[in-house]
């Protein structure tokens, strides 16, 4: 999340929020191309193996391939398809990409988010891709390379019933939604409220469906999500739903490594291997998400 990101959406309630749209389609493009780009220019980047690159993987990680931990539940980044069961999203299309950079197969198992980190540091996982911004505390236990960039949206019931903004005092007094263990949740609202006369009353929920419905429902006035979600939830929700003012403290999402990994390195060199060939500003396009694009990729860019 422009800030931590916890999530987790059922297919079948994914559905139920999105109306007749398909949360599978990218930008709600029936295409599965951002606007105004073709399919043939869409699959025209060479996403190819670099042999150079893929020498450096351990071999122990070449015979039995990266289990990439992400929380499945927060469209467009990841998220199941109609069949609940195939994970889709531009972070589920970019940890492919870099496998076939690296030459290694990329399993993305559904983890709960404030699972992830903790999950690295044992070693169950080798990468945790699932919006994480990038903050000095996180650096503390993992390291990570940059990838996104993001901000915090507000959204909230179509209309905006209530003439609710993301910056100042708006939001004393007011029910807000969030998602648990996200920067919204622990960073974000606690600093508001230090300010307000009236207290906000948080609500925290496990999973975006959770925070979607709260705002839908009228248990929330509105809720604060990281920008490309907020934007996908509003789009998605036929018309129930929108983005209300500017996103606000924008930061670099990042892939979370165990810390010291041989992984870092090469990650860096696989997304600059993405980039040059045209393969990373694809997948970002056809989620319509091509304003987030990097310049270039940091390792750790918190500190």
């Amino acid at each position: 999340m422009s800030a931590l990101r916890p999530l987790v959406l059922l297919g079948s309630a994914t559905l139920l929020l999105a109306g007749c749209a398909d949360p599978s389609d990218p930008a709600g493009a029936s295409s599965g191309t951002a606007s105004g780009t073709s399919s043939a220019s869409a699959s025209a980047a060479p996403i190819a193996r670099n042999a150079a690159l893929a020498a450096k993987v351990p071999a122990a990680l070449r015979t039995s391939g990266i289990t990439v931990a992400s929380d499945v539940s927060y469209p467009p980044m990841d998220f199941f398809a109609s069949d609940n069961k195939t994970v889709v999203g531009a972070e589920a299309d970019l940890d492919k990409a870099l496998g076939t950079v690296l030459g290694v197969k990329v399993t993305i198992v559904n983890v709960p988010f404030d699972s992830i980190l903790p999950g690295l540091q044992s070693g169950k996982y080798q990468l945790g891709v699932s919006s994480f911004t990038d903050t000095a505390e996180r650096e503390k236990v993992v390291d990570f390379v940059t990838y996104f960039d993001a901000g915090t949206s507000l959204l909230v019931p179509a209309g905006n019933p209530k003439a609710l903004k993301p910056g100042g005092d708006a939001l004393c007094g007011r029910a807000v939604a969030v998602a648990k263990g996200s920067t919204q949740a622990l960073v974000d609202l606690p600093a508001r409220a230090r300010t307000c006369k009236t207290p906000i009353k948080v609500s925290t929920f496990p999973d975006g469906t959770g925070v979607n419905l709260a705002v839908t429902s009228g248990r929330a006035d509105a809720a604060l999500a990281d920008s490309p979600v907020a934007a996908y939830a509003a789009k998605q929700s036929g018309g129930k739903l929108e983005v209300t003012g500017d996103s606000y403290g924008n930061a670099p999402f990042g892939i979370a490594v165990p810390k010291n990994s041989q992984l870092t390195g090469l990650l860096k060199s696989a997304l600059e291997d993405l980039k040059a060939s045209g393969g990373y500003q694809q997948i970002l396009a056809k989620w319509g998400l091509a304003s987030g694009a990097l310049d270039s990729f940091k390792v750790n860019a918190a500190s």
